[in-house]
């Protein structure tokens, strides 16, 4: 099974220093984590808390059914995005462009059901997190995309910025603008009604320019769920790996302690230690579905 790459760790950050990305792609040199308390282990038995509901599935009347182009409906189930009406939006900005009906897809269970979600899926180096996203975004009865901030970042051919040879001005240039364009892109799908789950090693000390960053480039509504294996096996799929995606023993180690930070965010979060894809992917949709169907906060 091949697993989704996690990033090294970012520079933490310094008094006085404007903030960067945390370099979720890269690969350079572990610096210290920030200087504060250590993180709380997992709580037990604790339920996570919300998560942040996508504008499009707020609780409330559900919308009239979307016509296709023959005036049949277009099966958006309430709490999904309608196709946008043609003309809605201006054509030099994110908007709709005339999509065909969506063929009938897998069923996965009940679920998120035909919901349009945006997701982000949170996780060390050796998570599982590409392979996991693009199984869900694959089962799902409606139009869903799978975006990789790693895949993205690697469409630079001449002059990629390789995080092995150290994290630089080069690097985070580079991962700010696949953050942008992963940003953009996941936007674009939601215009037209396409649901989207985006993966990335996001650092719980490193909120503004991590899981903020996140949000200002997708939307508030944005759904977070974390995947955090045991570090044995993450250890066990990097030494799978090969190329620039494979970390030192010393870089997973790290990132997976940092990632422990999560634990008390409120978060979900999945231990896949001993679960195979599907039911890992399983699990993914039941807590996507628990935010959908919870309450406002406040």
């Amino acid at each position: 099974m091949q697993h989704a790459v996690g990033g090294p760790l970012p520079p933490p950050e310094q008094p006085g220093r404007a903030p960067g990305p945390a370099p979720a792609g890269a690969h350079g040199p572990v610096p210290p984590p920030p200087q504060a308390a250590p993180y709380p282990g997992p709580p037990s038995g604790a339920p996570g808390g919300r998560l942040g509901v996508h504008p499009a599935v707020q609780p409330g009347p559900p919308p009239p059914p979307a016509q296709g182009p023959g005036g049949a409906g277009w099966g958006a189930a309430p709490g999904s995005v309608p196709p946008p009406a043609p003309g809605g939006m201006s054509p030099h900005v994110t908007g709709a462009v005339p999509l065909a009906p969506p063929m009938p897809l897998y069923e996965h269970g009940p679920g998120t059901g035909t919901a349009t979600l945006a997701v982000l899926l949170i996780g060390p180096a050796g998570a599982g997190k590409t392979t996991v996203a693009r199984h869900w975004a694959t089962r799902r009865p409606v139009p869903t995309a799978h975006i990789s901030l790693d895949d993205v970042r690697e469409w630079v051919c001449s002059g990629f910025a390789d995080p092995q040879s150290g994290w630089n001005e080069h690097s985070e240039a580079q991962y700010r603008l696949a953050r942008r364009t992963c940003g953009f892109a996941a936007r674009n799908f939601l215009a037209n009604g396409i649901s989207c789950i985006l993966d990335d090693a996001v650092f719980p000390d490193r909120p503004v320019v991590g899981l903020g960053g996140w949000k200002r480039h997708v939307g508030p509504g944005l759904l977070p769920v974390v995947l955090l294996p045991g570090l044995e096996v993450v250890l066990e799929r990097n030494a799978q790996r090969s190329g620039n995606r494979r970390l030192s023993d010393e870089e997973v180690a790290a990132i997976h302690g940092r990632m422990a930070g999560w634990y008390g965010s409120g978060l979900p979060i999945i231990d896949n230690s001993a679960l195979d894809v599907e039911a890992t992917a399983r699990l993914l949709d039941e807590a996507l579905a628990r935010a959908i169907a919870a309450p406002p906060v406040g």
